[in-house]
């Protein structure tokens, strides 16, 4: 009878010793020194923060075929080459060229963890930023900082980054 009162009090107050020894771990290491301040304020982190962690809505990553992975790794890297030197050269030159927008993608991939990927991957090439991901996750608003072709743009995306994704997280 108080094992399972104890079992029942430890999973809702700490509900995952590993991430409460994380931060507990975690926020000493973030501190030049330890201290009875700095380990008290851990152990209290360390309690706190895993009830709300065990709150949240996990959807967790399922991975599919890797074997793309090289390929769409290699294309941003030249992507990110390509588009510092054009943006350096869009910046350093007439201002009035520069004719920045919005456009929505319509997504195809529908594993959060494939979209998160595909939005850091914006982010990180020059002159895309990903701004807004629609409730339904269909989709993805884009700043582009020199829009010509809004169908290229997308295009771009979808074939470069988004379809390989789609292998990565089915």
């Amino acid at each position: 009878m108080a094992t399972k009162r104890f079992s029942e009090w430890r999973k809702r107050w700490l509900p995952s010793l590993p991430l409460a020894a994380a931060v507990f771990c975690f926020w000493l290491l973030m501190n030049d020194q330890v201290t009875r301040g700095h380990a008290l304020m851990a152990l209290v982190l360390a309690l706190l923060i895993p009830p709300f962690a065990a709150r949240l809505d996990r959807e967790f990553a399922r991975i599919g075929n890797l074997r793309g992975a090289p390929r769409m790794l290699g294309i941003l890297l030249l992507d990110i080459v390509r588009s510092n030197i054009t943006v350096a050269l869009q910046v350093l030159g007439p201002e009035a060229k520069i004719r920045p927008g919005f456009i929505w993608v319509p997504l195809d991939i529908a594993n959060i963890h494939g979209i998160a990927a595909l939005t850091s991957i914006i982010t990180l090439t020059p002159g895309t930023v990903s701004s807004a991901l629609s409730d339904d996750r269909r989709y993805l608003l884009v700043h582009v900082l020199n829009l010509d072709d809004a169908e290229r743009v997308v295009r771009q995306i979808k074939t470069r980054y988004e379809a390989p994704l789609m292998e990565i997280f089915p």
